[in-house]
């Protein structure tokens, strides 16, 4: 392998998960960003990097929940709300047929279920991130939290196809090597038993089972996976891992 395909490749980790423009300085083609899923761990890091360092900061002059909701607003702008929207979508598809599922995907409206799982998400998210921001432990959770995340669905496109021949989850379903998604997921590990020290491990179990009832479901419901609920697997993992931080951290 070229030396130049492993930087090519996390430079497009870091151009579709972020709206850092790296894309500038380097042609991307729609296959690096697959070459690229082993990086999306260490993408994910430094995103939560910044939206727990923002809500650290912010927590000693505001109040906690308006801190993380300040933190996680800047995570959104960083990342162009990718994961919020691909909730969302796959939120207003849940109750459909297969068929009608892929249909809601495709547009561009958000319905109530998908409204519903935004807010929902938004608020007990930052009330996690809030309570880990009063804990002092806001920086290395998020940091857990992002590695994670982003690993779940590297993990999710190597296990299982798309559903579609086109978009998003097709260039990256079925193109994800198993070789990539081990490196993601040893990374992600990595990161999350160094960030979160001995609750470390426990965050990569939780991690680890969400992942699994997503791919589960996804087989049952849609026979593999779409872009949508590639980001919304992300999200909700992100979501759960910063949740089950700050339980650990406030049975302490």
């Amino acid at each position: 392998m070229p030396a130049a395909e492993p930087l090519r490749g996390a430079a497009a980790a870091v151009a579709f998960l972020t709206r850092v423009p790296v894309g500038r300085a380097i042609l991307l083609q729609g296959d690096d960003v697959a070459r690229g899923a082993w990086a999306f761990p260490l993408v994910g890091a430094a995103i939560g990097a910044a939206v727990g360092g923002t809500a650290a900061g912010l927590v000693h002059v505001l109040p906690a929940l308006a801190a993380a909701g300040i933190a996680l607003a800047l995570g959104a702008a960083l990342t162009g709300a990718l994961h919020l929207d691909a909730l969302a979508d796959t939120a207003d598809a849940l109750t459909a047929s297969r068929e009608r599922a892929l249909e809601i995907m495709r547009g561009r409206t958000v319905g109530a279920y998908g409204a519903s799982a935004l807010v929902l998400d938004l608020l007990v998210k930052a009330a996690a991130l809030g309570a880990l921001a009063t804990h002092r432990r806001a920086v290395p959770y998020a940091i857990a939290a992002g590695a994670l995340g982003r690993a779940a669905p590297v993990a999710l496109g190597a296990l299982l196809p798309s559903v579609r021949g086109e978009g998003p989850g097709a260039s990256f379903a079925g193109r994800v090597t198993r070789t990539g998604a081990s490196v993601a997921v040893v990374l992600a590990v990595a990161v999350a038993a160094g960030a979160g020290r001995l609750d470390g491990l426990e965050l990569v179990g939780i991690a680890a089972a969400v992942t699994l009832a997503a791919a589960i479901f996804l087989r049952r419901w849609l026979g593999g996976v779409t872009g949508d609920t590639l980001g919304a697997a992300a999200e909700l993992t992100d979501t759960i891992v910063l949740v089950a931080a700050a339980a650990l951290t406030g049975s302490r």
